[in-house]
């Protein structure tokens, strides 16, 4: 895809997230129901040639399901659909547990559905892809009314503790505070711009590397997208960001590197032993 193309792609979104604000539709709220359709197009393109996978997702409930119906069909639909996603296992049932549906005119779900209905993601690469989500978490960050600045750390900032720390292939790198993912992203790319990486050594990248703990649940789902989207993990593959309050208990993992940077909140009081 070119640059102009891609321009035009990442306008297209941002015109129409400014349209639904003018409904109250936050950025935040505009960024977790184009997470929950873009990872269904981009499954629902993977279940087709050239691609042909078999893929956790109902065929009641794929991409295809959405875009035949108007309304107030579609509308009841999609939260059924929302619901129903959301009692899978791994990554699917991450991505959409606890889903609501933010768009309550039809109207603009159903312009939506075939604003991301006209592109095929599955063939964008992950930079490019990367860029239009990164750039969506960074309006978020910055609206003031979402809260959302807490879970999106400066990305100038990562990438300078990153090169500091210059993490190595065949490691494993950890986020305990993991927010939309920031840190994790930029150790991937640290690694594949300075190092010729093997085909052990991509997989391990893609599939065992990173691990995070978020127990936010829609900043763990914009964080899970976020990886996906910048090729780290998969569909079907199990969930590697957990839930689970990281300060509460050791659970006994162990890594290489932690990369973080810790909430400083006051709502909880904890006890720290070492």
């Amino acid at each position: 895809m070119s640059e102009n193309n891609t321009s035009s792609v990442v306008s297209k979104i941002w015109s129409f997230c400014n349209t639904l604000r003018d409904d109250g539709v936050g950025y935040g709220d505009y960024l977790e129901q184009l997470t929950y359709l873009l990872f269904l197009k981009m499954a629902y393109e993977f279940s087709k040639p050239p691609y042909n996978r078999a893929l956790p997702i109902p065929e009641k409930y794929n991409w295809d399901s959405l875009t035949q119906i108007k309304g107030a069909e579609l509308e009841s639909h999609y939260n059924e659909l929302l619901r129903e996603l959301g009692k899978n296992k791994g990554i699917l049932g991450q991505i959409f547990i606890k889903s609501q549906n933010k768009i309550q005119d039809p109207a603009k779900l159903s312009k939506l559905i075939d604003m991301i209905d006209k592109e095929q993601w599955s063939i964008m690469g992950a930079d490019i892809k990367g860029q239009i989500y990164e750039g969506l978490l960074e309006k978020n960050a910055e609206d003031v009314k979402s809260g959302a600045g807490q879970y999106f750390t400066p990305r100038p900032l990562i990438k300078g503790i990153v090169k500091c720390l210059r993490p190595e292939p065949m490691k494993t790198i950890s986020d305990p505070a993991c927010g939309t993912g920031g840190f994790l992203l930029a150790a991937y790319d640290y690694i594949v711009q300075n190092h010729s990486l093997d085909k052990d050594q991509k997989h391990f990248l893609k599939y065992k590397t990173f691990f995070g703990n978020e127990i936010v649940a829609n900043t763990r789902r914009l964080a899970l997208m976020n990886m996906f989207l910048h090729n780290i993990g998969d569909i079907d593959s199990d969930n590697f960001i957990s839930s689970a309050d990281s300060l509460i208990a050791d659970t006994g993992l162990r890594v290489d590197y932690v990369l973080t940077n810790p909430p400083f909140g006051k709502k909880k009081q904890y006890d720290f032993h070492q």
